[in-house]
């Protein structure tokens, strides 16, 4: 194929120079620029129409790297060090081409970039599947008073602890739980705060 042309975006200039030099070394792949943070990533992807843009998750100030992606046209690969079930949502849903973690395999990296560059996604199937069970948990549509009791559990309380929080009965407490156990699809305490949590449903 054509050689890729390729904007990187990072707000860590050494990254940013370690990215560069490391897809500059790929024959098939060209760096035509580098921007610091998302609103310089709008401007020069306007400017140069790179094929590809690869985009740290985290930009600082401005825009981050979702919002990068769901404002331009061109596929945009988000490279991360924050390997968060929310934040892989937020990129599909912002129509991310792909999700990458920063210590990925640099080969993996460049085969994303060409995949990318051929409008296909760079989704592997474990990432779909997170991606699928993550907004399963978010269509569960938890009840405020759910999420609550959540919290407090997650915070390492009893559910004597939480209904003296609440002010609400022990039973109560249970009920909730036993209703949220049924909508996340897990069966106790420890799986429901981190199904929410994998979710972004919990802070």
């Amino acid at each position: 194929m054509n050689t890729v042309r390729v904007l990187v975006v990072d707000d860590h200039p050494v990254v940013r120079a370690g990215l560069t030099a490391l897809l500059s070394a790929q024959p098939e792949i060209e760096v035509v620029g580098e921007a610091a943070d998302g609103y310089r990533a709008v401007e020069l992807a306007a400017e140069l129409r790179p094929d590809v843009v690869l985009c740290d998750l985290r930009l600082g100030d401005g825009p981050d790297g979702v919002e990068v992606a769901r404002t331009l046209p061109t596929p945009l690969i988000i490279l991360t060090t924050y390997d968060h079930d929310a934040d892989l949502v937020r990129a599909v849903e912002a129509g991310a081409a792909g999700y990458l973690l920063k210590d990925a395999d640099p080969a993996a990296i460049v085969a994303a970039i060409q995949t990318a560059a051929r409008g296909r996604s760079v989704l592997g199937p474990d990432l779909q599947q997170r991606v699928v069970e993550t907004m399963r948990v978010r269509r569960a549509e938890l009840s405020p008073r759910e999420l609550e009791v959540l919290r407090q559990v997650a915070q390492g309380r009893s559910n004597r602890e939480v209904a003296r929080e609440l002010m609400v009965s022990e039973a109560t407490v249970k009920t909730h739980l036993v209703h949220a156990f049924g909508k996340l699809g897990v069966d106790s305490r420890t799986a429901a705060v981190a199904a929410a949590r994998r979710a972004g449903l919990l802070d």
